[in-house]
């Protein structure tokens, strides 16, 4: 089943691409249908030689809740085109090879090619930015986030260590790291910054005016300047093992979803969103 209604919308503001993930009801929820019109509005605006920085942002009460793990527009067993790797189909492709191929692309492999846009990107985060929200952010190059912003990646309760797009301990310090993912708890925006996992903090009703004001500086710089800036300090993280990492937990990743296949219900331990809410709201009330 595929959503009525558009999942990203596109807007252009002077020289600045603003990017809307748009399932609210389901707090922009990402099924696959949304991760391609997502690629299809960053394509777009690398493309227009007017668009000079990207902005990326949430309707509704949130940013994003992460992977759809639950609406009635999840799609985890339809076909899509492949576009970020050259792996096959998915699909019709028995056991572990079915998710395995399926988060190579849809995941892993969309958010290092939007990390890899040659343009600026900035995420502008709002409400929840849970598990695979935050890989949208750390996929940005800036993450400026509203004061009643909150950072989470709960999936360890789920026998699974970190979502697959696994930028942790370069995001913020090892043992924060190791914190965060631990405790599963949110993080309020202020505890993110401290982390130096993101920007600035500004209050919500600043936070579009904050966004596009940098938006609009970044985009009056030298369209090269920019990308060869973005390239070399890409270029540095992984030389200091980012990608490396990233595959290497990509296949402890797939061994959890195994193992939870083979001793338990599904591949998620029988996870799914209202079960993660309801484990948070019985641990902070404890």
């Amino acid at each position: 089943m595929t959503d009525p209604q558009p999942t990203v919308l596109y807007e252009q503001v002077g020289r600045v691409a603003v990017i809307t993930m748009h399932r609210p009801e389901f707090r922009n929820a990402q099924n696959a249908v949304m991760t391609y019109a997502l690629d299809d509005a960053f394509t777009r605006a690398v493309t227009d030689d007017s668009v000079g920085a990207i902005v990326l942002r949430g309707e509704g009460k949130h940013f994003s809740a992460g992977h759809d793990i639950g609406t009635p527009g999840r799609d985890i067993h339809e076909s899509f085109e492949r576009r970020a790797t050259t792996w096959w189909d998915h699909a019709d492709k028995p056991g572990g090879e079915n998710m395995f191929v399926r988060e190579q692309e849809l995941y892993l492999g969309m958010c290092r090619r939007w990390r890899e846009l040659p343009k600026p990107t900035i995420a502008q985060v709002h409400g929840a930015c849970i598990a695979g929200a935050l890989m949208l952010a750390w996929s940005c190059d800036l993450i400026v986030a509203s004061d009643d912003a909150f950072f989470s990646d709960p999936v360890v309760r789920m026998g699974i260590p970190g979502v697959e797009y696994f930028a942790h301990p370069y995001v913020m310090p090892p043992r924060w790291a190791k914190e965060f993912l631990y405790l599963g708890e949110r993080w309020p925006a202020q505890r993110a910054l401290d982390a130096g996992m993101i920007n600035r903090v500004v209050p919500r009703d600043d936070l579009a005016d904050a966004v596009m004001a940098m938006a609009e500086k970044i985009a009056a710089m030298p369209r090269m300047g920019l990308a060869l800036t973005k390239k070399a300090i890409n270029q540095a993280e992984d030389r200091m093992g980012m990608r490396d990492t990233m595959d290497s937990t990509f296949a402890l990743h797939h061994f959890a979803h195994a193992h939870n296949a083979l001793s338990s219900d599904d591949h998620l331990q029988g996870q799914d969103a209202k079960s993660m809410a309801a484990a948070y709201k019985k641990k902070s009330e404890s």
